[in-house]
C-alpha cells in the first residue's frame, strides 16, 4: 500500500459516515433507520447487524470523534517543541478536523440531546480532557493565566474553530484553514 492509498472503509465506518451526512442535513429525528439503510445500500433491518439502534449509531459517532480529537491532540502535543508549538499544533489539528468533518460538528451541536446519557457523559469527559490539553499548554506558555482563564480561552478558541460548518462558503478551504488557524493562535496570545 502506498502513502496515498487508503483502506476501504468497513461497512460500520460507511454507516457512521453516511449517518453523519444524513443527520447533519435532516437532523437525527428526521432520518429513519430505513433512510439510513437505503443510503448505505442495505435494508433498514440490516443496519441492526452493525448497531443495536439509531441512538447507538449517534453514540458511536460522537464518542469516537471525541476519542480521536483527544488522541491526536495528545500526540501533537507530545511531538511539539515547547508550549507555543504545542498550541499551534493543537489549533492546526482542530482546524484540519473541523474542515474534514463538518457534518459531525453540526450533528453534535444540534442533536446533542438525542445522545444517550451514558454516551453524553463519555463525550463530556473526553472533551473536558481535550480542553484541558489546550489550557495546560496555554498556561505553560502564559504563566499569568489562571486555570479558569486558560480554560475559557481554550473553549472560545474551539468555539471559533467549530464555526467552520457555517463559515467559508465564499473562500476555499485552504484560505479558511489559514484564516481560522491564524485567528485562533492570535486570540490565544500564542502567535
Amino acid at each position: 500500500m502506498t502513502a496515498t492509498d487508503q483502506a476501504e472503509p468497513t461497512r460500520r465506518e460507511q454507516i457512521l459516515a453516511t449517518a453523519a451526512e444524513l443527520f447533519a442535513a435532516r437532523g437525527f429525528h428526521g432520518v429513519s433507520v430505513a433512510d439510513l439503510g437505503a443510503a448505505c445500500g442495505i435494508t433498514g433491518p440490516a443496519l441492526y447487524k452493525h448497531f443495536s439502534s439509531k441512538q447507538a449509531v449517534l453514540a458511536e459517532m460522537l464518542v469516537s470523534i471525541s476519542e480521536q480529537l483527544l488522541a491526536v491532540g495528545r500526540a501533537r502535543v507530545a511531538a511539539a517543541d515547547g508550549p507555543a508549538d504545542a498550541v499551534r499544533a493543537l489549533v492546526d489539528w482542530h482546524v484540519e478536523f473541523a474542515l474534514g468533518h463538518r457534518p459531525l460538528i453540526i450533528v453534535q451541536d444540534r442533536d446533542w440531546e438525542s445522545l444517550p446519557e451514558q454516551a453524553r457523559e463519555q463525550v463530556r469527559r473526553l472533551q473536558r480532557s481535550y480542553v484541558d490539553l489546550l489550557a495546560g499548554q496555554l498556561r505553560a506558555l502564559r504563566p499569568d493565566l489562571t486555570k479558569a482563564t486558560a480554560h475559557a480561552a481554550a473553549q472560545a478558541a474551539f468555539g471559533l474553530l467549530n464555526s467552520t460548518p457555517r463559515a467559508g462558503h465564499a473562500i476555499s478551504d485552504d484560505a479558511l484553514r489559514t484564516l481560522l488557524a491564524d485567528m485562533a493562535v492570535a486570540a490565544l496570545g500564542a502567535g
